[in-house]
């Protein structure tokens, strides 16, 4: 893809340009706010049965919770902070007898506006309830309550020895809860899976107020339908996530990285089908192009950013001498490949150093100036190719950069439309086209429009066309069956 270079300095966004936006991509407007008379009530009956202390409301206070790290946000009436199961229960109780929208939020670290309070209504707080319950190596779980943060308990199991492998960009800031509701994934997804695949168990508070316990503390459990699984995944709209029980596996012993350069994109994700078919199952398999390699120069410092026109990243772990084996193995098959600039660490910190240019894409491409609207495609793997020549096709067809990141490993690339002069309207309805043209041709490849971020309001729009009628109806159909009064998360992809 031909590289443009990027411009510096982050612009802020304006209340004007984020409706403006918000309206370009067809996103609903806001629902009407509830009667007054009702949140009143709401208020006075909370204040009593969780003291004053959990509250907040009025304008200053709650502007903080309208929205999160995408465009679209709306001020809840008032925000409720719970410090318990029972508390989150007694929320819903009240909420669901006056009909009220109830929208729960963790860190408000999504990229689709999923924690958006988009009608208005009660914004339920989850950050208090932050408790490390229990860290079980006997069992390999540990319990949390949904407000813990992932690289807080990361870090309190790989004291002890264990992992938990789950590696959300946003992992020094999201919570537990806001990860199930997401199914967050991460650049470790290939070889240990979502977070779903660590979820055992779970306390959910229904939109009713009643208290369920789903799952439980074995890794087998086929007792009745997989409800763990439903609520993993949920996006805020089915129950609460009040407490999780997760599966957590023993650290590898070592790690090691392999980052190499090639000239053109194509050959880069060409090297990725070349992994897999000499046998090798990377811990992690990152790629990106050249716009974000040259953001990253320009944002980063030009000295932490190899010579090249496409990056791979790929580690492995395991045993020290297993290890240190396919490390000189997948240097040679990269040499052999064509690779250049081709560097390795082994063990913690030389790791991270190398990891460092891969966690700083996405605040470089911020910082170029332009707007990124972040895509989180998935294609089958053999459509990695295809993919990249796509995105230099959109770039080309509509003149602003597609900067193209992220998994290459399963799939998983954050196609990011870096919009120049997003404020215009004839821009924005290019993006509008281009987005357009995206997704219909991931879905035409049997595709998903988001692997990691979720649908919320800002995919809500191609919801349909992802979904088809009979699927779309057997999502209302569950969505109905346990939110009869549409209280939970309102507004969103089901409405």
């Amino acid at each position: 893809m031909e590289s443009k270079s990027p411009s510096r300095g982050r612009r802020p966004i304006s209340v004007e340009f984020r409706r403006s936006l918000t309206r370009s991509l067809k996103i609903p407007a806001p629902g009407p706010r509830p009667d007054q008379t009702l949140l009143t009530k709401a208020s006075r009956k909370l204040r009593r049965l969780l003291g004053a202390e959990a509250f907040l409301e009025g304008p200053d206070n709650v502007a903080a919770f309208a929205g999160d790290k995408w465009f679209a946000a709306t001020p809840p009436d008032f925000v409720v902070s719970p410090n318990s199961v029972g508390q989150v229960a007694a929320v819903l109780r009240v909420a669901a007898e006056l009909s009220l929208p109830v929208t729960p939020r963790g860190a408000g670290f999504g990229y689709v506006g999923g924690c958006v309070p988009h009608h208005g209504g009660i914004v339920l707080d989850l950050k208090k309830m932050d408790r490390i319950l229990e860290i079980s190596t006997a069992d390999g779980l540990a319990r949390v309550e949904a407000g813990v943060v992932t690289g807080r308990l990361q870090k309190a199991v790989r004291e002890l020895g264990w992992f938990y492998p789950p590696d959300p960009a946003s992992l020094r800031h999201s919570t537990i809860g806001g990860n199930i509701a997401a199914n967050a994934g991460g650049p470790r997804c290939l070889k240990y899976g979502v977070t779903r695949n660590y979820v055992l168990g779970l306390t959910v508070v229904l939109p009713g107020g009643q208290v369920v316990q789903v799952g439980g503390r074995t890794i087998k459990n086929k007792v009745g339908f997989d409800f763990t699984g439903l609520f993993t995944g949920s996006e805020g709209m089915l129950g609460v996530i009040t407490e999780a029980t997760l599966r957590i596996i023993p650290h590898p012993p070592q790690r090691a990285v392999v980052s190499c350069c090639f000239d053109t994109m194509p050959l880069a994700a060409k090297a990725v089908q070349e992994v897999f078919q000499a046998g090798f199952l990377p811990a992690a398999l990152e790629i990106a192009d050249e716009f974000t390699l040259e953001a990253a120069r320009q944002h980063l410092g030009a000295d932490l950013v190899p010579p090249g026109k496409s990056h791979l990243l790929l580690e492995v772990d395991g045993q020290k001498t297993t290890v240190d084996t396919e490390v000189g193995m997948l240097m040679e098959l990269m040499k052999k490949l064509g690779a250049r600039a081709l560097d390795k660490a082994v063990g913690e910190e030389g790791c991270e150093r190398l990891w460092g240019l891969r966690r700083g894409f996405s605040e470089s491409l911020k910082a170029t100036g332009l707007t990124k609207l972040n895509e989180d495609v998935v294609v089958p793997r053999g459509r990695l190719v295809d993919l990249m020549r796509f995105a230099a096709g959109l770039q080309k067809k509509y003149g602003f950069p597609v900067a193209c990141f992220g998994h290459a490993g399963d799939g998983n690339i954050h196609v990011n439309i870096m919009v120049p002069h997003a404020e215009e309207k004839p821009v924005q309805k290019e993006v509008s086209l281009a987005l357009d043209e995206l997704f219909a041709q991931v879905i035409a490849w049997e595709g998903a429009i988001t692997g990691e971020h979720g649908i919320g309001l800002a995919k809500a729009r191609w919801w349909p066309k992802a979904t088809g009628k009979a699927l779309d109806t057997l999502h209302r159909v569950v969505k109905n069956a346990l939110d009869p009064k549409g209280i939970l998360n309102p507004g969103k992809f089901l409405g």
